[in-house]
């Protein structure tokens, strides 16, 4: 038996050595991760902090807003706040307004953004690279700068007071949805691409038979980040729009908000607000897993 061989006999663990360090181990992971269960659990409280105490105010009576320590609970509960809120101000004309123009400008962006992604990815031509990092700089301008040039050109054309001031511009592209589209673009095989040409088929048929049905991850991404952001603008709005009866949400809830100036009812405010931000809630609910999947995809691979 050789030397080596005798050490290894006689510093071998035991069996009971091993158990224990198994159970040490074991010991460990769950500590990690119960702190780690923890601390998501207590950010997770911390963030949704606003959302439920708005959800909180809705159901109250006033007295109990202004109650000192806070009444997380309320009793009783208030679901009437709701319809009389939704009466003082024509909401379902705000919500269709909406509808009017996110819709659109969803689509807007996501067929203008992956027509750009796909020359900027897919196809070589001179000053491709120079383009696109043009393109990327434009999104360190900040929307204050081109806001007053962008009034006044669309005074120019007649487009106050309607929606397109807010839809037609996205369907110029928007930087960042290119590139993240780029990004994506970039990770489906150039091999797919070359076959489909040996086969007799177009740029704009590989784009939209092959590369956009490979691609619906990060579409809906595009498309529920333009959805959103559209849902939820005050500022373009604000700045186009002058008539209340083109008002979007966001400007209704304003328009509800200075109807109770002299005296503020938190209650109606925050069940409006509640049922405003509810569309937004639903279908990040229901298509989170595609949203999470290419965020994920599009970070990953990019």
């Amino acid at each position: 038996m050789s030397e080596t061989t005798v050490k290894r006999t006689l510093y071998a663990p035991s069996i009971d050595e091993r158990e224990a360090a198994q159970r040490r181990k074991r010991r460990r992971k769950l500590i990690r991760s119960i702190i780690l269960y923890t601390t998501v659990s207590f950010l997770s409280l911390v963030f949704a902090l606003p959302f439920l105490w708005m959800l909180s105010t809705s159901l109250k009576d006033d007295p109990q807003v202004y109650r000192v320590p806070p009444v997380w609970i309320p009793n009783p509960v208030r679901l009437r706040n709701y319809p009389e809120a939704l009466t003082k101000q024509p909401f379902d004309l705000f919500f269709l307004n909406t509808l009017k123009y996110a819709l659109p400008s969803a689509f807007g962006a996501v067929a203008s953004s992956a027509l750009a992604a796909y020359g900027f990815a897919r196809l070589r031509w001179w000053g491709r690279d120079i383009l696109f990092f043009i393109c990327i700089a434009t999104m360190m301008v900040p929307f204050q700068v081109v806001m007053i040039p962008l009034y006044i050109i669309f005074k120019d054309f007649g487009w106050l007071n309607s929606y397109k001031a807010l839809v037609i511009p996205t369907f110029f592209g928007n930087a960042y949805y290119i590139f993240l589209l780029r990004q994506f673009f970039l990770t489906i095989p150039q091999e797919i691409s070359d076959a489909a040409r040996v086969d007799g088929a177009g740029e704009l048929g590989i784009f939209l038979r092959i590369i956009l049905p490979l691609s619906k991850p990060a579409l809906a991404v595009v498309a529920l980040f333009q959805f959103m952001g559209a849902w939820n603008d005050y500022l373009g709005p604000l700045i186009y729009l002058n008539r209340e009866e083109l008002y979007p949400v966001a400007l209704g809830l304003q328009l509800f908000r200075s109807q109770f100036q002299e005296k503020l009812v938190w209650p109606y405010l925050m069940a409006a607000s509640t049922v405003t931000i509810l569309p937004v809630i639903l279908i990040f609910f229901f298509a989170q897993r595609t949203f999470v999947e290419g965020i994920t995809v599009t970070g990953l691979k990019g």
